[in-house]
C-alpha cells in the first residue's frame, strides 16, 4: 500500500472519528436530559449559592448529570450560578435546561385578609426565599418606621391586598422597600385628597377600612357601613364596632386562632386600647388587612342619617340599619333572639 493511500485512509478514519464524535457530542446536547412526570417545575437556587448546591438542587430533576455538567462546562455556567427561580419543562435537553438555570423567572406573590403583620410575614415567607422572621423584622425596623411615618402597631396599613411580581430571592428589605413604593403609587393625589374630606389621613383610612371589612363581606354594602362609623365619628361617638372587640380579645389572650362569633356584654368593658365601646375614635391600628373594595368604601361612603346596624336575620350577610336607638333595639332584639334560638355561645 502506498504511502498516499496510507495518509488517505487515515484522513478518512480521523473524518469519521470527528463525524461520529460530533454526532454523540450533539445526541448528549439535544436529547432529552429530564426525569420529572410533570410538564413543568420550579427549581429554586438559594442567594450566593455554589456550582455544587446548583447540582445538588438538579438531582432531582435531571435524568443524566455528566452530561448537563459537560454542557454546563462548556456555557461557563459553573462560574455563573445564578440565586433564584428557574423553570424546567419536560422533555428539556441539556442545552435548554443550562438556558433555563440563567433566566430568573418571578414569583406571582399575593396577600390579603391578613389579620396581624406577623400573619403577613408568614404569609409572604411561604412564597420567596426571606423567611418570616427576617420579614418581620424589616417591617417593623423602627428607623424604617420612623422615616415613613408608621408605628409597630399601624404598619399592616402600608400593604395594599394584591398579586404582585416579585423575584423569589427577593430580600427581606427589598420586599419591604417595594411594598412602600406600591402604597406610595396607591395613594396618590385623588385618593388622598377623599381621605381629607373624610377628615382622615391614609393610615387611619385603612384602619376604618379594616373594621368595615370585618362587619360585612358585602361588597355593596360596605359603603353603608363607612356612612355609619364616620357618622359615629363626626358625633363624638364611640365606634362601638364588635370585631374590635373580638381583636382586643384575641389580643390580650394572645390567642389569634381563637374563632368568636359573638361579643357577650362583659367584653365590653375589656381593658384596651382596641375596645371601641370604651376607647372613642379609631384604635391605634388596623385589626385586619382590608381589601381594596374597603378602602374605597371609606373614601366614597354612602351619606346617610344612620346611626346604628345590627346583623339581619332575614337577609344573611346583611344588616338593618337605624336612625334612632328605639328602632335600632327592635333590630338588635330579633337578632339576639335569633342567636340564642341557635344555640350560638361563642
Amino acid at each position: 500500500m502506498t504511502p498516499k493511500k496510507i495518509i488517505s485512509i487515515a484522513f478518512i478514519t480521523i473524518i469519521s472519528a470527528l463525524i461520529i464524535y460530533g454526532f454523540v457530542l450533539i445526541s448528549q446536547i439535544f436529547s432529552d436530559n429530564t426525569k420529572f412526570a410533570e410538564n413543568e417545575v420550579y427549581v429554586h437556587i438559594p442567594t450566593d449559592a455554589t456550582y455544587q448546591q446548583a447540582l445538588d438542587s438538579l438531582t432531582l430533576y435531571v435524568t443524566n448529570l455528566d452530561r448537563f455538567e459537560m454542557v454546563a462546562n462548556k456555557m461557563s455556567y459553573p462560574e455563573n450560578v445564578k440565586s433564584g427561580r428557574f423553570l424546567l419543562t419536560k422533555g428539556m435537553n441539556s442545552y435548554e435546561l443550562v438556558k433555563a438555570m440563567r433566566n430568573n423567572v418571578a414569583v406571582k406573590l399575593a396577600f390579603n385578609n391578613q389579620e396581624r403583620i406577623e400573619n403577613l410575614a408568614g404569609r409572604v415567607g411561604s412564597q420567596i426565599e426571606a423567611d418570616s422572621l427576617s420579614l418581620l423584622n424589616s417591617f417593623k425596623d423602627s428607623i424604617f418606621l420612623k422615616e415613613n411615618g408608621f408605628t409597630e402597631e399601624n404598619v399592616l396599613s402600608m400593604f395594599i391586598p394584591n398579586t404582585y411580581e416579585v423575584y423569589w430571592n427577593t430580600s427581606a428589605e427589598k420586599f419591604r422597600d417595594k411594598m412602600i413604593k406600591e402604597y406610595r403609587n396607591f395613594w396618590d393625589k385623588e385618593r388622598v385628597a377623599k381621605a381629607e374630606k373624610q377628615g382622615l389621613t391614609p393610615i387611619e383610612v385603612t384602619t376604618l377600612a379594616s373594621i368595615v371589612h370585618k362587619e360585612s363581606v358585602k361588597k355593596d354594602e360596605r359603603p353603608r357601613i363607612a356612612g355609619v362609623y364616620l357618622n359615629r365619628l363626626r358625633a363624638g361617638m364611640p365606634l362601638q364596632a364588635d370585631p374590635t372587640v373580638i381583636f382586643a380579645k384575641k389580643k390580650k389572650d394572645n390567642d389569634f386562632n381563637q374563632v368568636i362569633k359573638r361579643v357577650f356584654y362583659n367584653d365590653l368593658f375589656l381593658s384596651s386600647p382596641y375596645n371601641t365601646y370604651k376607647v372613642v375614635g379609631l384604635p391605634p391600628g388596623p385589626i385586619a388587612m382590608p381589601d381594596i373594595t374597603a378602602l374605597e368604601a371609606v373614601l366614597n361612603p354612602e351619606k346617610n342619617d344612620f346611626i346604628y346596624f345590627c346583623a339581619s336575620v332575614d337577609r344573611f350577610g346583611y344588616h338593618e340599619f337605624a336612625a334612632t336607638l328605639a328602632e335600632h333595639n327592635i333590630n338588635a332584639k330579633k337578632y339576639s333572639d335569633w342567636v340564642n334560638a341557635q344555640g350560638i355561645k361563642r
